[in-house]
């Protein structure tokens, strides 16, 4: 090797060296960033192990040393707000300078696509944007980025808010931030980590799923992923010994000539996949986008997000609980601020009151979680568009919230109505609001989306009338009302605001009605109970027959008819139900209840007198009808005809099926041939999966009796009389 060479190789070495000790800070730290005021500001980055590190700025000097892995921290004392802008050194073997730095109040902005969307998109954008010029509102964007463990940095810089670069910039945290910059007349700072139609597990640390029970699938499936717990070292050591066994067994049956099984499959829970399109994965976002910035110090959070979790109703809370006490512990603030925003009306199709179950989730962080609030936004919101434009007074009503509830100013309102109490006045319904001054609609008209129910749960439109601070309800046929809601539709943009114009959120309120109304109908008078349950989601009466909470079986002496009444209630308290009452078609009380494998139940016959009443649309009232049947077996069962019952449909499973002995799904149904229409169905309750049920034709599957549908879950209680006379 040549001189030169060496020389040359060696320059290269010290050059490496020189790199290498450098110090280094998190790119949160840069030109044009804002500080927090008024706490601990903490300061971080690398260096050589022991190398001595300075952080000077505001006439503080205050300095650390860097661990054995090159690690070091520091804290700021508490800082003043200062518009000035200022240098901040950190010095070691090297020397970093930030220009610009200036004090006040940093948000952290995060959620789906409504957080995301930009300026440029929002209603006015022309105007908003040339008018955007704000010096003192800087934004950090964190890019796109999922990690299945903790990035140490973001690849973003700070911006100042000019025209040129705002339209590409989160428009709800500019209205947010502007709003603040105004009022409090301080610097602000937004960090912006959003990203469009994503869930809300992603975006949660690790640690914010210990401790609570209903996430229990979720921390198992983070915990197994993390190569430090002890759940992947056991998932892992068992697929080792697994393969390993594989790997003996394979040479010894290759040497002998014969076939060999195939390998175990590598269990994929173990990792958090990197391609693209798996960015939903549990605490991946915030790895990736988040993890990077911890600590830096902030005022608080505001999230909007949930329109890629709409359906899981109150579960929403339990994720929100997992969010916000993850990143309180992360950053180690205490519990900082979290504002969220409430989703906007929009159709997403599918079952209309998904949308309201997590307005519900939502409404009740406040109640659930300290220090948090919410938005509601049900006025300015688009029904054909997920996406309203108006996000001026999203970014509005938040800053009130925050300027009235974290910095004390009174002076300003931020509440639309909330709920406070009702009381039932006959047949009126009385509900009565918090922060209901001024309380009117915005329109003039009288207030919309009210429902009323009474006894039966099924909830009816409501006239509704503004008494003082409350509203009255009354609605046609409910004399006794129990139970009221509010804006319980995806689609529901009501009318009811208080003085400064705010509109009410979604809510409901009142009694649950009880399951026993169906019971005091007069076409069941005289008869007498031989069962009773309430239907389990999964039923496994493969193994373990179905445990009645009333079994008269034995003791049910002769009977000439028989009632069968079911009863779903949902978890709004909503009842559904049947009444059927016909002919005895057997003798033996133990063959009148659920046809459980080991029962010896088997029927497939038309029954007589068939008299029917419910309260579920598409249900004929029946009076001693000749056009019953009932199938009922703890088999499979297959489409074709088997009763030569007239109409039935040779391809699809409805009213006449047929028996099959090769399995054990299990079907309880009957119906009204003539007509076509399935009275009820209760399948699949033999082999542990969710079950079939509905009263009524099936509306939302292919098959009119329920078969296939595993909606049991849908029902908060699915209760089964069987009765005699």
């Amino acid at each position: 090797m040549t001189i030169t060479r060496m020389l040359s190789l060696a320059g290269l070495t010290l050059l490496a060296c020189s790199v290498q000790s450098a110090v280094r800070l998190p790119r949160i730290f840069g030109n044009d960033m804002v500080l927090q005021q008024g706490q601990p500001v903490p300061v971080w980055g690398w260096a050589d192990p022991q190398e001595r590190v300075t952080v000077s700025f505001a006439g503080q000097r205050v300095a650390a040393v860097a661990g054995p892995d090159g690690t070091w921290s520091l804290k700021l004392a508490p800082l003043q707000a200062s518009s000035d802008p200022a240098t901040f050194t950190v010095s070691g073997a090297n020397t970093l300078t930030f220009s610009n730095v200036v004090v006040g109040e940093v948000w952290f902005c995060s959620g789906q696509s409504n957080m995301e969307w930009v300026m440029r998109n929002v209603d006015r954008a022309e105007q908003e944007i040339a008018a955007a010029n704000f010096p003192l509102i800087r934004h950090f964007k964190a890019p796109k980025n999922f990690r299945p463990a903790p990035e140490r940095d973001i690849n973003a810089n700070w911006e100042v808010t000019t025209p040129e670069g705002v339209g590409d910039e989160s428009a709800v945290a500019f209205f947010f931030g502007r709003r603040l910059h105004q009022e409090l007349k301080v610097p602000v700072g937004l960090i912006n980590c959003s990203w469009g139609g994503t869930r809300i597990e992603p975006w949660t640390p690790p640690c914010g799923f210990d401790g609570l029970p209903e996430l229990a699938g979720i921390k198992a499936r983070v915990d197994t992923a993390d190569p430090t717990s002890e759940l992947h070292k056991k998932v892992l050591g068992e697929y080792v010994t697994a393969l390993q066994a594989w790997i003996a067994d394979a040479q010894s049956k290759s040497a002998a000539g014969q076939p060999l099984t195939a390998a175990p499959d590598f269990p994929q829970n173990l990792t958090f996949p990197l391609t693209p399109g798996q960015h939903q994965q549990p605490t991946v976002l915030y790895n990736g986008m988040v993890a990077g910035l911890v600590p830096f110090a902030i005022k608080g959070a505001i999230w909007y997000q949930g329109c890629s979790n709409v359906g899981e109703g109150m579960l929403y809370l339990e994720k929100t609980k997992a969010l916000v006490n993850g990143w309180r512990k992360v950053w180690g603030q205490g519990d900082f601020p979290y504002y969220l925003v409430q989703l906007a009306p929009f159709n997403y199709g599918g079952d209309p009151k998904r949308l309201p179950a997590i307005w519900e989730a939502q409404a009740a962080v406040p109640g659930a979680i300290p220090n948090t609030g919410y938005t509601v936004i049900n006025d300015i919101g688009a029904l054909k568009d997920i996406h309203p434009r108006n996000k001026q007074d999203v970014g509005l009503r938040m800053a009130d919230q925050a300027l009235n509830r974290t910095y004390g100013r009174a002076d300003i309102a931020w509440s639309g109505p909330t709920f406070k109490s009702f009381s039932v006045e006959g047949s009126r319904m009385r509900v009565a609001f918090d922060s209901a001054r001024g309380l009117r609609t915005r329109d003039g008209q009288a207030p919309t989306w009210f429902e009323l129910c009474g006894p039966d749960g099924l909830f009816k439109p409501a006239e509704a009338a503004i008494d003082g601070e409350s509203v009255v309800l009354t609605a046609a046929g409910v004399t006794a009302p129990m139970a009221m809601r509010f804006a319980w539709d995806q689609t529901a943009e009501p009318n009811l605001v208080n003085h400064l114009g705010l509109p009410a959120g979604a809510f409901r309120c009142g009694n649950k009605p009880k399951l026993d109304g169906a019971l005091s109908l007069p076409e069941l008078q005289g008869f007498r109970k031989v069962y009773e349950i309430d239907l389990p989601v999964g039923g496994n009466y493969a193994q373990k027959p179905p445990a009645y909470s009333l079994d008269a079986s034995a003791d049910a002496g002769p009977f000439a008819r028989v009632a069968y009444v079911l009863q779903l209630q949902d978890g709004a308290g909503s009842i559904r139900y049947v009444a059927a009452t016909l002919d005895a078609f057997t003798k033996d009380a133990r063959k009148l209840g659920i046809p459980h494998v080991t029962s010896g139940i088997r029927h497939q016959t038309k029954v007589a007198n068939l008299t029917v009443r419910s309260n579920v649309e598409g249900v004929p009232a029946l009076d001693n009808s000749d056009g019953g049947n009932i199938e009922f077996w703890g088999l499979n069962y297959a489409t074709p005809n088997s009763a030569g019952l007239p109409g039935a449909a040779g391809q699809k499973y409805d009213f006449d099926d047929q028996p099959a002995g090769d399995g054990s799904y299990g079907c309880m149904q009957l119906h009204d041939w003539k007509r076509k229409v399935t009275l009820f169905a209760y399948n699949n309750f033999n082999g542990g999966g969710p079950c079939d049920i509905g009263i009524g034709n099936n509306t939302g599957g292919e098959h009119p009796d329920y078969t296939f549908m595993g909606n049991g879950g849908g029902y908060a209680t699915r209760r089964l009389t069987v009765l005699v006379r």
